[in-house]
């Protein structure tokens, strides 16, 4: 299945004091994408917000056939929508903008909208003694994994910091991709319970990522991890064999991933304001039988303050 993404435009941006122009973001083939632990997270967020900074500083938001601000979204039908792929891209801000200039005090983040548009998955160099890196994937899901409907409060303190709680919405979408040897990945892509700090140029933080499947899944053997059976039947010998632990113990144990977003735009006027992000989370873990592989996924933002 092949994917025609939305590419960005260049555009005049100044961030944390550098001004930046005529840089632009290639158009890329897939839209959309690491096992973060608790103990990497902090240099994991430092090094995705310098390349996330870099991303924002040069171009930000998409602009296409099929980029569309909030007004024109809202003035579709649902026939103009349906089967156009629409429903999976967010809203665009046209115009100049400006920087973002609020005074101190509590906001409410609503319509959080986040549209990947590059997925990559880390894994070992081919050649020996190499770096692990991250590789191109081909997705393999339809027009659903873009998250919208998200809230939560965002506030600037005195100083100018700024801290973003996400609160409630359509924050996770089942996920899959496929790396270049033929081998898929399926993931959680989400930011449940997102809390972002920074400024308000670029914030950042941690989330949850839930497991891909419920306790009460059941794999072909019929384990799983509140129903089921305790162990393989065929293999009532080897229960408690260690090489089949992580196949008869299953776990659902929610992981972590970290986010940074940049602010390239804001509208004063109706509160709208958009830029790019990169997350790096961990793919699924077949309830606890495999280690999560690290994915990195890259995308437009959108959100309306109140």
């Amino acid at each position: 299945m092949s994917t025609t993404l939305r590419s960005t435009v260049s555009l005049k941006a100044s961030f944390n004091g550098a001004k930046v122009e005529k840089a632009s973001v290639k158009p890329v083939a897939v839209r959309a994408s690491k096992t973060v632990c608790s103990s990497k997270v902090a240099k994991v967020a430092q090094e995705t917000g310098k390349v996330a900074a870099a991303v924002a500083a040069s171009a930000v938001l998409a602009s296409s056939a099929n980029a569309l601000t909030y007004n024109e979204f809202q003035n579709l039908t649902y026939m103009q929508v349906k089967g156009s792929g629409l429903a999976n891209t967010c809203p665009v801000l046209e115009g100049e903008g400006s920087e973002l200039t609020l005074a101190p005090g509590s906001y409410f983040m609503d319509k959080f909208c986040m549209e990947p548009t590059s997925f990559t998955v880390k894994e070992d160099s081919a050649f020996v003694g190499g770096e692990p890196e991250f590789v191109k994937t081909k997705l393999m899901t339809r027009l659903t994994y873009t998250l919208d409907a998200m809230s939560g409060s965002f506030v600037i303190g005195n100083d100018g910091s700024v801290t973003f709680s996400e609160e409630d919405g359509i924050d996770y979408a089942a996920t899959t991709v496929q790396l270049p040897g033929g081998e898929r990945v399926p993931f959680l892509f989400t930011v449940k319970e997102l809390v972002a700090k920074g400024n308000v140029s670029q914030f950042g933080g941690d989330f949850t990522v839930p497991s891909y499947r419920g306790s009460s899944f059941l794999d072909p053997k019929g384990r799983g991890g509140s129903t089921g059976y305790d162990n393989a039947v065929a293999l009532p010998a080897a229960a408690d064999a260690e090489e089949l632990a992580g196949e008869n113990n299953k776990s659902v144990v929610a992981l972590k991933g970290s986010a940074v977003f940049n602010v390239a735009k804001f509208d004063d006027a109706t509160g709208e304001i958009a830029g790019v992000f990169e997350s790096i989370q961990p793919s699924d873990t077949d309830l606890g039988a495999k280690t999560p592989k690290d994915i990195k996924i890259t995308g437009l933002w959108y959100g309306q303050l109140s």
